[in-house]
């Protein structure tokens, strides 16, 4: 078990970095903007279990051999980036679906299941989490303490609720925001194109940011 002062240090450095913006925030926010606060909850459970794979790996010593190898983690921000732009396009698409009538809305809306699972799939894919994992977990472990993939297995833990706390206070702020401009239904298009716009902009960005290093 990792020390409380080690955990406690840890859990500090986490919600700072968890604090500041970055692709998780926007994908929420994008999501929240198009789906409406239920959506963007529904997005951050599915995004933050998308985690709990890179965390198994780091713990088991694989994901330093996926974060070192260059063909792993291109695959992964690709194909992680083209599910980005795939989701927006979708959103884009189908951005007059929440207009229509109260007893059409609910069978065009996406299932709470499909939600989590595509949350999923964007977190699972982003091969910057195994790389900071790698990078970050093994200076709070206590090594002397043994157990040592029990401790690492821990501080993700650590690491997954923090940011499941975080992401979904964006997700209900960026959701309030959209209920409030609700009350205007022409905007509600226009809200879910910008979602869309912002997954379609995220996507492009993780595939051209930096190299692997």
């Amino acid at each position: 078990m990792v020390p409380a002062s080690l955990a406690g240090t840890f859990a500090l450095a986490a919600l700072a970095l968890i604090l500041i913006p970055g692709p998780s925030v926007l994908f929420v926010v994008g999501r929240s903007l198009a789906l409406g606060r239920l959506g963007g909850l529904l997005s951050v459970l599915g995004n933050a279990l998308g985690m709990l794979p890179a965390i198994a790996l780091v713990a088991l010593g694989v994901g330093t051999l996926v974060a070192q190898s260059v063909v792993v983690f291109t695959i992964m921000k690709i194909a992680g980036a083209a599910y980005l732009v795939y989701l927006g396009v979708q959103v884009i698409r189908h951005r007059n679906d929440h207009t229509d009538s109260e007893t059409d809305a609910p069978r065009r809306r996406p299932s709470p299941w499909r939600l989590v699972g595509e949350g999923f799939v964007v977190g699972a894919t982003n091969p910057k989490t195994i790389v900071f994992f790698v990078a970050v977990l093994p200076q709070f472990v206590d090594y002397g303490a043994g157990n040592i993939p029990f401790q690492l297995a821990e501080l993700g833990l650590i690491f997954f609720t923090i940011a499941l706390a975080c992401d979904s206070v964006w997700a209900l702020a960026a959701g309030s925001a959209r209920a409030f401009l609700a009350r205007h239904p022409r905007s509600l298009p226009r809200l879910g194109a910008a979602g869309g716009v912002m997954m379609i902009g995220l996507g492009g960005a993780l595939v051209f940011t930096g190299s692997k290093s």
